[in-house]
């Protein structure tokens, strides 16, 4: 656990998008202020989300105003995070026996092309059967014509750290694996609260004069502590991960029972996504099931016929916290949200709800959460969370010059600075004092030696998973069998670890991939993990991992 003070003016329990958010924009406004986070940031919803900063055009059907202001906050977005954003070209085909013909698909963009410039989005284009199969020769050849738009892809790990990051640059403190086990209450006020440290053991007593709810799907259980009573209906979404881009691009598709999905190029590979149920179970154990893969696969292969022949690496389960509704079946929910003020609903001062949303208005939720604290404690500051830029949202670096100065691909230095934007430079001054920094760990995403020991220094990365999620060591083909133990070890000098923790780092790293692989392994693709297993995790990974061991540390082999 970080040094924590012994008074705030605002806590925020939370570190998704959501509780980073607002964590940045109070600090902004000059409020003393201390985030907390169970796990790791984006390490729950954010992290298993599709990955896009877009305004819905799905919404128009029964929620126009959360596509205008998602588009809207879009823009903000990428106002403040240009290095992490990248565009992603979509279309939608119409299929012979589609109860829809072209002419109303278009209508229907007509009517979204009205928010696409609140976004720097490109107006629909209508394409013959000809042209969408040019684009996409992967399409069936059932299809009759297309649309074709765009929308915005990004990296939510990275902004999430982005934004913790940059609260604690203004004074926040900032603290992941601090679990909230209760909240103080003085009669009808909320006072503080209690936080353990999960990785290190040990509580602490921490008083503030505003909570903040922020734990997404996990807000009714944090405000059970306070003995108020908030109710969502969480729903589960899976996403399917496949090695490469296997289309040049995004693909719309409907499920069996009129759903809509989609198949899509993001960064190095291609997801398929999303389900969404509604959801009874253990938030913090969530894995998908066959059922589930086989829903997804069904329907993209009626719009993309190899589907089934490419190979799956992981398969990501996530909850969304939607707000609660009667009589709505689950893709028909409001993405809206809701800024509760607990004062006014329970007769609860100095505790504050954020509940619904999604990822591509978070910056949004967070000033109106933030609204409502700074009018509870008396500041009068405006929010700027638009205006100012994120971490590494600065001048981008001449990726070029960096890369002929370190002797690195070109590639693996573009993409450091999709990553760290500005701070590109940053990361790899770490390998002057130490050359051997720039050797790459990981070579599927690439990731450098130097990236992993900057994300553990300045980034509070305490795990190999905490790692992932700020490099994507390990998300590409190998799914970290070549790259986990010399991670490991990088991560146990870092953190001054003793004997045999590199081992222990590998194994947990190693069995969280397992995790997201066990669902789709059937067949072809489970003969080829156990290889996998068997050739790199016992003697060559093995083996390389010890070299590299005695290569860091100086010694000669």
């Amino acid at each position: 656990m970080a040094k924590l003070k012994d008074f705030y003016d605002v806590i925020v329990i939370g570190g998704g998008c959501t509780g980073t958010g607002v964590a940045r924009d109070c600090s902004m406004r000059g409020l003393r202020t201390l985030l907390v986070e169970k796990r790791d940031f984006a390490g729950g919803t954010t992290g298993a989300c599709m990955g896009m900063i877009h305004g819905g055009i799905r919404y128009l059907l029964y929620d126009v105003e959360t596509t205008r202001v998602s588009c809207l906050d879009s823009g903000y977005i990428q106002r403040i995070a240009p290095h992490l954003l990248f565009r992603i070209p979509f279309l939608t085909p119409v299929m012979k026996g589609d109860p829809f013909n072209a002419e109303m698909v278009e209508t229907f963009f007509e009517a979204y092309d009205r928010f696409v410039h609140l976004k720097r989005g490109k107006k629909h284009t209508r394409l013959t059967r000809e042209e969408a199969l040019e684009i996409e020769p992967g399409l069936s050849s059932e299809i009759t014509g297309a649309v074709a738009s765009d929308e915005w892809g990004i990296n939510p790990f990275r902004l999430c750290v982005a934004n913790a990051l940059d609260a604690a640059g203004r004074g926040a403190d900032v603290s992941n694996y601090t679990e909230t086990v209760s909240i103080a209450r003085e009669g009808r006020r909320v006072r503080g609260v209690r936080l353990r440290d999960v990785l290190g053991g040990g509580e602490r007593d921490v008083r503030a004069s505003i909570v903040v709810n922020a734990a997404g799907p996990w807000a009714p259980k944090v405000a059970a502590l306070a003995g108020i009573a908030v109710k969502l209906r969480p729903t589960k979404g899976i996403n399917i991960f496949f090695e490469r881009r296997i289309t040049s691009v995004a693909v719309s598709a409907d499920t069996i029972d009129g759903r809509n999905i989609l198949l899509m190029p993001h960064e190095n590979s291609t997801m398929l996504g999303c389900t969404d149920d509604d959801f009874y179970g253990d938030l913090d154990h969530l894995t998908a099931t066959h059922d589930e893969i086989e829903y997804l696969l069904q329907a993209a292969e009626r719009v993309f016929p190899s589907i089934r022949s490419h190979r799956i690496i992981r398969v990501m389960a996530g909850v969304r916290p939607t707000l609660y509704s009667w009589r709505r079946i689950e893709d028909k929910l409001s993405r809206d949200f809701e800024v509760r003020d607990h004062a006014a609903t329970d007769g609860v001062e100095g505790f504050i709800s954020v509940i619904g949303g999604k990822l591509a208005m978070y910056r949004l939720m967070a000033e109106k959460a933030t609204n409502l604290v700074c009018a509870k404690t008396g500041v009068e500051a405006e929010c700027r969370t638009h205006l100012e830029p994120l971490t590494g949202g600065g001048e981008p670096p001449d990726t070029e010059a960096l890369a002929a100065g370190y002797s690195l691909p070109l590639y693996a230095v573009r993409r450091l600075a999709f990553r760290h934007g500005a701070n590109c430079a940053e990361v790899l001054k770490l390998a002057r004092g130490e050359p051997r920094l720039a050797n790459l760990i990981c070579r599927c995403e690439p990731v450098t030696a130097a990236e992993i020991v900057y994300c553990v220094r300045k980034e509070m990365a305490r795990t190999l998973d905490d790692v992932r999620r700020r490099t994507n060591l390990g998300c590409g083909p190998c799914q970290g069998a070549r790259c986990a133990f010399k991670a490991a070890i990088l991560l146990a000098r870092e953190r001054g670890d003793p004997p045999g923790a590199a081992r222990e780092h590998a194994a947990a790293f190693l069995q969280r991939r397992w995790k997201g692989k066990f669902p789709a392994l059937r067949g072809e693709q489970l003969a080829q993990e156990e290889l996998n297993q068997g050739t790199y995790f016992t003697a060559g990974n093995l083996h390389e991992a010890l070299r590299e061991e005695d290569f860091l540390r100086g010694h000669r082999l």
